[in-house]
C-alpha cells in the first residue's frame, strides 16, 4: 500500500454517491483522467473502492460513477457471482491496497438472474460455462421465491444481498476488516433508465442511506 490517505468507509460512500449524482444530472467532472493523474499512479495505487460487479456492458464503473485513473479497483463477472479468483482479488485490493470500501453492484434487467430464473421455472437449461454461472445465482433466486417474490428488482436485491453475505461469509480477512472498522461493505442496485445506483444492504457504515424500497 502507498503512503496515501485514504477516506473512511463513510467518505468513500459518499464520494461514490456524488460522482453517481454527477453522472445522473449529466454533468460529470471525469476526474482523475489526465496526462497528470496518469503519471501520478504510474508506481503505485490507493484506489478508495473496490467494486465488485456484474460484467453487463452498460455497467462502466467509472463512468457511472464518474471516476478516473486509480480511483477504482474494479472486479466483474457475469452476475457478479464469485470464486476463489474473484475473493482473491477483492480481499488484494482491501488488505493490500487499503481501500476503505468494497461495493457488490447489481442491477435491473440482469441476463443471468433472468436465465436462473428460466432454469428453476421452466427447468431450461443452459450450455457450457453459462450453466455454472445459473448453477451460482440459483439459491439467490430460491430465496427470493421462498419469499414470496414476483417482482424483477426484488431478485436483483435479494441477489446482491447474498452476494454481500456470502463475501463476508467466505472471506474472513474481509470480514475482519469490516470488524475493525478499516472497510465496509455495500450492495447498490443500478438503475439502466435513470443511471441511479441505489443502496440495497450495508455493512459497516456509520452513517447509512436509506436502502432502496
Amino acid at each position: 500500500m502507498t503512503d496515501t490517505v485514504l477516506p473512511t468507509p463513510d467518505e468513500a460512500f459518499a464520494m461514490l454517491l456524488a460522482g453517481n449524482q454527477r453522472f445522473t444530472a449529466g454533468a460529470p467532472q471525469h476526474p482523475n483522467q489526465d496526462a497528470a493523474r496518469r503519471a501520478a499512479t504510474a508506481p503505485s495505487q490507493s484506489p478508495f473502492a473496490v467494486l465488485f460487479g456484474c460484467s453487463d456492458s452498460r455497467l462502466a464503473a467509472e463512468i457511472i460513477f464518474d471516476q478516473g485513473l486509480g480511483d477504482l479497483f474494479v472486479v466483474r463477472t457475469a452476475g457478479h457471482v464469485m470464486g476463489p479468483e474473484v475473493l482473491g482479488s477483492i480481499e488484494y485490493g482491501v488488505s493490500v491496497l487499503g481501500s476503505p470500501l468494497v461495493v457488490v453492484l447489481g442491477h435491473d434487467s440482469c441476463g443471468a438472474v433472468a436465465a436462473t430464473r428460466a432454469a428453476v421455472e421452466d427447468g431450461t437449461t443452459a450450455t457450457g460455462y453459462v450453466r455454472d454461472v445459473i448453477e451460482r445465482v440459483t439459491p439467490s433466486v430460491l430465496a427470493a421465491r421462498a419469499a414470496g417474490h414476483t417482482e424483477d428488482s426484488d431478485f436483483i436485491h435479494t441477489h446482491i444481498e447474498h452476494t454481500v453475505d456470502l463475501l463476508l461469509d467466505r472471506s474472513r480477512t474481509l470480514a475482519d476488516a469490516v470488524e475493525l472498522g478499516r472497510t465496509a461493505v455495500v450492495g447498490l442496485s443500478y438503475r439502466l433508465t435513470d443511471g441511479t445506483a441505489q443502496l440495497v444492504t450495508a455493512r459497516g457504515l456509520r452513517k447509512a442511506a436509506p436502502a432502496a424500497a
